[in-house]
């Protein structure tokens, strides 16, 4: 069985401002490990978590990937159901926990 990749956008600009939907990503009372990053724009927060999500892949796990409501081609955060495990992007701005 192939694994398989989920793609959303858990956040929208809207005509009446943002709206989240990040606080669905994992039930934390469920998650075994919920990973926090930080960093500056450009430093490779998205990069890191999309060759996780790829290696993810590669082993046969689904991922879902949690796409920046204002950058499609920038990575919010990914979970790995399978293993109860999330890697988000905590820069200010980002994903409120």
């Amino acid at each position: 069985m192939t694994a398989k990749i989920k793609r959303v956008f858990p956040g929208g600009n809207t005509a009446d401002g943002f709206f989240s939907y990040y606080d669905y990503m994992i039930e934390q009372k469920d998650a075994k490990h919920i990973f926090c990053i930080k960093g500056g724009p450009g430093v490779g927060k998205s990069s890191m978590m999309k060759n996780i999500g790829s290696e993810m892949l590669r082993l046969g796990y689904d991922v879902e990937y949690h796409h920046c409501s204002s950058d499609n081609n920038s990575i919010d955060g990914i979970v790995i159901p399978a293993l109860k495990v999330a890697m988000v992007d905590a820069t200010a701005n980002s994903i409120k926990w």
